[in-house]
């Protein structure tokens, strides 16, 4: 019989600041323990010491994204939902990016573990309100062209009208650029021109 192919598994732990009582090691040892209870190859351990959960930027976490969207990993495995996410957004993101990546996430506290059916039931949960949620933009944003077109503005320059709050909270909360104008079906670049107008105007809130 052939045999069963060892799982790699990534450790992510973050702390926000360093000393104080704040240590990442009760992460790591609990995480280490799990993979060794599930036959897991632990391939990288990672950790964000002195990072603020919402930082949009964790030097070690987007190391462990690399290494999932590289194929490195099968699993990404965490202590607790909020050492890992900044928001309810970015977490189904990454749930629905790792449901696409074809990669399992484990959270502890939470006792949360796609590789098993109930969790695999969950990844199409997230991937469906992940979906909902792109819904809703796009339709924003075309509520916005339908008002700007009933109102005879210059159709050459619809987003004049366009409500891009939905863009910079996707931005603000982690998503790249890229993603957010597919999410909004706008070209990348006419999204960062009138995003840098935003900020330019009411401190970067607001419609432009």
């Amino acid at each position: 019989m052939p045999s069963i192919r060892q799982l790699r598994a990534v450790l992510y732990a973050r702390v926000s600041t360093v000393g104080h009582g704040q240590d990442a090691a009760p992460q790591l040892d609990a995480l280490r323990q799990a993979a060794h209870a599930r036959g897991w190859q632990v391939v990288a351990e990672h950790t964000d010491a002195g990072e603020s959960g919402a930082k949009r930027d964790r030097p070690e976490l987007a190391r462990v994204m690399h290494l999932a969207r590289s194929g490195a990993v099968d699993v990404v495995a965490v202590w607790r939902f909020d050492r890992f996410a900044r928001s309810t957004s970015h977490l189904l993101a990454a749930l629905d990016e790792f449901r696409r990546l074809g990669v399992d996430f484990v959270s502890l506290r939470e006792q949360i573990d796609t590789s098993t059916p109930m969790g695999k039931a969950m990844f199409t949960i997230t991937a469906a309100v992940a979906e909902l949620e792109r819904d809703l933009i796009r339709e924003r944003v075309q509520a916005g062209v339908d008002r700007a077109k009933a109102a005879g503005k210059h159709c050459g320059r619809p987003l004049r009208a366009i409500d891009l709050s939905g863009a910079v909270r996707l931005l603000a909360e982690g998503m790249g650029l890229r993603q957010v104008a597919r999410m909004v079906n706008l070209p990348e670049a006419t999204l960062r021109r009138r995003l840098a107008g935003v900020r330019q105007k009411a401190g970067g809130q607001g419609a432009v």
